[in-house]
């Protein structure tokens, strides 16, 4: 499913249209970002957890030359499920 057919799928839940449901994404997508910009967790109870987490910098190898090179550390977001999620997968 791409970003145009979750809108449409949000708009049918709703009973909205597109115009409004790509606004509420949108509107939702850039509040966790900036929540996990400032470094804060997003808790949707039963869906799951977005937060951000730190990678440690490690060594790594070119794949086409075999050359060692050093990967720096960064963060990362990342999503773990929720129950329901889970269970609705599974």
């Amino acid at each position: 499913m791409n970003k145009s057919e979750l809108v449409e799928s949000m708009a049918t839940a709703a009973g909205i249209s597109k115009a409004a449901a790509e606004k509420s994404l949108t509107a939702f997508l850039d509040a966790v970002t900036d929540a996990l910009a400032k470094g804060d967790k997003v808790t949707l109870v039963g869906f799951g957890t977005f937060s951000v987490s730190a990678r440690a910098a490690r060594q790594g190898r070119n794949p086409q030359t075999g050359a060692t090179i050093k990967i720096p550390s960064r963060k990362v977001a990342r999503f773990k499920a929720g129950s329901k999620l889970a269970e609705a997968v599974k």
